[in-house]
């Protein structure tokens, strides 16, 4: 009898250490599963970003180094059609790649004058769809485009003389006279940009730019 109930004994001893190892083994290929997930939804969350960063930075790279420079330049003679002239400018339309948000007022005295000077049609609005400048439209290969919203937040007037004040003691070039004319620094901005994916704005990234132009 004793020895019938000993292995009884045994038998219930092998059986909770056999669940407690089938626990503890479920408990790891559970863990294992889970981390595997996450680091595939990691991955793809930074694969998102990565794409829409990178549609953003071109979208920046055109607006800096070809469109304000072009519109400053028309603003100053026509400020009342910077926007429009400066696509047609540049051989775009506004029905493709770009298109306008803000007023051609709003935007001159945006490129032209300090935050505080600006033209009073400048929307105070914090959301950027629908007080930004101007809107990107980028194509994606083989998936949907992506928008890019660009939007002036602030202008500091620098040294707007082109042909630079002349200075003596401190600046960035000396004539043969001796004279050191400053580095010619008119403008500087402060510009938010945020880009998405249509149809899947999860797809989002927003960046703020320093430009002195």
């Amino acid at each position: 009898m004793n020895q019938d109930k000993a292995k009884i004994g045994k038998k219930g001893v092998a059986i909770v250490l056999v669940l407690m190892i089938i626990l503890i083994s479920s408990l790891m290929i559970g863990m294992v599963l889970y981390f595997s997930g996450k680091g595939t939804e990691i991955s793809l969350i930074d694969k998102k970003y990565k794409t829409a960063k990178d549609a953003s930075y071109g979208a920046v790279d055109f607006f800096l180094k070809d469109f304000i420079p072009t519109s400053i330049s028309i603003a100053t003679a026509t400020p009342s059609s910077s926007i429009i002239s400066s696509l047609n400018s540049l051989n775009l339309t506004t029905s493709t790649a770009i298109s306008k948000i803000a007023t051609d007022t709003c935007f001159s005295s945006k490129l032209l004058s300090s935050t505080s000077s600006w033209h009073g049609t400048c929307s105070a609005s914090s959301d950027i769809k629908t007080s930004g400048d101007i809107k990107f439209s980028l194509k994606a290969e083989s998936s949907t485009p992506f928008d890019v919203y660009i939007r002036i937040t602030d202008t500091i007037q620098g040294n707007s003389n082109t042909g630079g004040v002349m200075l003596e003691g401190t600046g960035v070039a000396e004539s043969s006279s001796g004279i050191i004319t400053p580095q010619h620094f008119p403008y500087t901005y402060s510009i938010d940009v945020q880009g998405e994916r249509q149809l899947s704005p999860s797809e989002r990234v927003q960046l703020e730019v320093l430009y002195a132009y």
